[in-house]
């Protein structure tokens, strides 16, 4: 499939207007330029609709669009779990943990663990999210849009993923967290449009134009099995998604460790202007996480029927994009490519505050304001031109994208969420049972793949946490805490969250309640 001269055309108007308004977002408003929080935390000045659109933006990229749009193709509809349960935890996360996480005024999630613990923790959970973000995350990221830009546009890969890199340096590099935030709502309608677009379209091409409704109709008749939310153990993937640990097992905890954990989610309601604005950014983003398996899901399923001998899964998306007619073509291919430059600038600016703010000003203190920001963009630099360079190696001989990288971090997940829940709610935790559990989860989880491989990696997730959970106790009540505890006490935190914020979390249950009654 190649794109039309008016296609190109959308889409370089699109490119343009992309880097016009970052660059406008991005000028100097202090005399001596930005300094770390007005570069790492946009001056704390985001609004609701902000967060909760950048959030989306940096979720939903690459390995999100294609990757998850290649398991509804092989797995189907049970993968939106991922969506829907990520909606819940979200309201979770801006209830208990956002608030603790504001009232304690960090940059970083290694900030926090500092303040908690001592430097040993952070400085440990610091260079593994550091690897993790370039040798798993940008590299996948880099890696699917680079062969979504070569399916669509027949553009070679390499090339492909160079001009990703180079297009989320020119927009976000200078202007930091306030360009990649403010310029991922533009990103975001792009997304959910385009995305629904499509989707309609597929489900129309399936039913041989008699609309949208009667193909969906035709999808859940002729591919009952692919509409199975909860998979029974004679289904192939029950490996990948264990029947009800969807709901009460390790996928939690793979939320948890995304949504409520992960700096480069997190750190949009961090730059927050207020607590009650990162809740409000927080529950608008579990609603539009409610659409996403429309968007993804939806026409990789629709592929079964339309592609059904595709080479691979993960080309699922990409070859139904050859639905759009010109024009609209260049538009959602302009979505596909909004949704991956937003997720990589995204990425390289956490890698770029995590280095500078817990790794480089620790090593090198007293610099001045100017130069840890600049600090922070070589940095970004430097991960995204690592990340080129291992995406292919890495990623090339897997299939499903997304799988591989749910398994990955799923060794390192049980620790930090242990870390985290037992740092924020329980007095005891100590540094030595922190570390306990960081190197407890990568141990037995490797373990558990070796002597267990049966096991699904889900079920295995929270074994292993449970078995870190234990290994925290016992080594903390065994050991002395080591450092201070500089976090602001629970009892000074303000958990309570306002009636539009309860109203959201109770549409959010009731629409779960629904959607899992209905495909269970």
């Amino acid at each position: 499939m190649k794109l039309e001269m008016l296609d190109i055309g959308i889409f370089i108007t699109y490119v343009l207007g992309l880097l016009i308004l970052a660059l406008w977002i991005s000028r100097e408003e202090k005399q001596g330029g930005k300094n770390t929080e007005d570069y790492f935390l946009a001056s704390k000045s985001l609004p609701w609709w902000a967060i909760g659109a950048s959030l989306i933006a940096s979720n939903i990229s690459a390995e999100q669009i294609i990757g998850m749009s290649g398991s509804g193709f092989a797995i189907g509809l049970a993968i939106a779990s991922y969506e829907w349960m990520a909606a819940i935890t979200l309201i979770i996360v801006g209830k208990y943990m956002l608030p603790i996480f504001l009232k304690n005024e960090i940059y970083t999630m290694p900030q926090y663990l500092e303040q908690r613990f001592d430097s040993r923790v952070k400085t440990t959970l610091a260079l593994f999210w550091l690897a993790v973000y370039i040798f798993v995350n940008l590299t996948a990221v880099l890696w699917l849009g680079g062969l979504a830009i070569e399916t669509v546009a027949g553009v070679d890969w390499m090339y492909g993923m160079i001009f990703l890199a180079v297009f989320s340096v020119a927009y976000s590099l200078y202007g930091g967290l306030k360009a990649v935030a403010y310029t991922d709502i533009l990103q975001v309608v792009l997304l959910v449009f385009g995305g629904l677009f499509l989707s309609y379209l597929a489900l129309n091409q399936v039913s041989g134009g008699e609309g949208f409704i009667a193909g969906f109709s035709v999808l859940t008749t002729e591919l009952p099995s692919h509409f199975d939310m909860i998979l029974s153990p004679e289904n192939e993937h029950y490996m990948s998604l264990p029947g009800i640990s969807v709901l009460v097992g390790g996928m939690w905890l793979m939320n948890f460790g995304y949504w409520g954990f992960n700096q480069y989610i997190i750190q949009r309601a961090l730059a927050a202007k207020s607590q009650k604005e990162a809740q409000k950014g927080i529950a608008f983003a579990a609603y539009l996480k409610l659409l996403m398996p429309i968007i993804v899901v939806l026409p990789g399923i629709a592929a079964v029927v339309l592609y059904p001998n595709l080479s691979s899964p993960d080309q699922a998306y990409p070859s139904m994009m050859a639905l759009m007619p010109v024009g609209i073509k260049g538009l959602v291919f302009a979505a596909l490519v909004a949704a991956i430059v937003s997720s990589l600038a995204s990425m390289t600016n956490s890698i770029s505050t995590i280095f500078t703010m817990d790794i480089y000003a620790k090593l090198k203190p007293g610099k001045t304001q100017k130069h840890y920001v600049t600090t922070g963009r070589i940095a970004a630099l430097v991960s995204l031109a690592v990340a080129l360079v291992v995406a292919e190696p890495l990623l090339g001989k897997f299939e499903q994208a997304f799988q591989y990288i749910q398994e990955f971090t799923g060794f390192f997940t049980p620790g930090i969420v242990v870390i985290f829940v037992m740092g924020m709610f329980w007095s005891k935790a100590t540094s030595a049972g922190a570390l306990a559990a960081a190197i407890g989860s990568a141990a037995f989880s490797i373990l558990f793949k070796i002597i267990w491989p049966e096991l699904p990696f889900m079920d295995r997730v929270g074994l292993v946490f449970l078995i870190c959970l234990a290994l925290c106790v016992v080594v903390s009540l065994m050991t002395k805490t080591t450092g201070s505890n500089n976090c602001v006490s629970l009892d000074e935190v303000n958990f309570e969250t306002d009636r539009n914020f309860n109203v959201a979390a109770i549409g959010i249950i009731l629409i779960l309640i629904g959607l899992y009654a209905t495909w269970w």
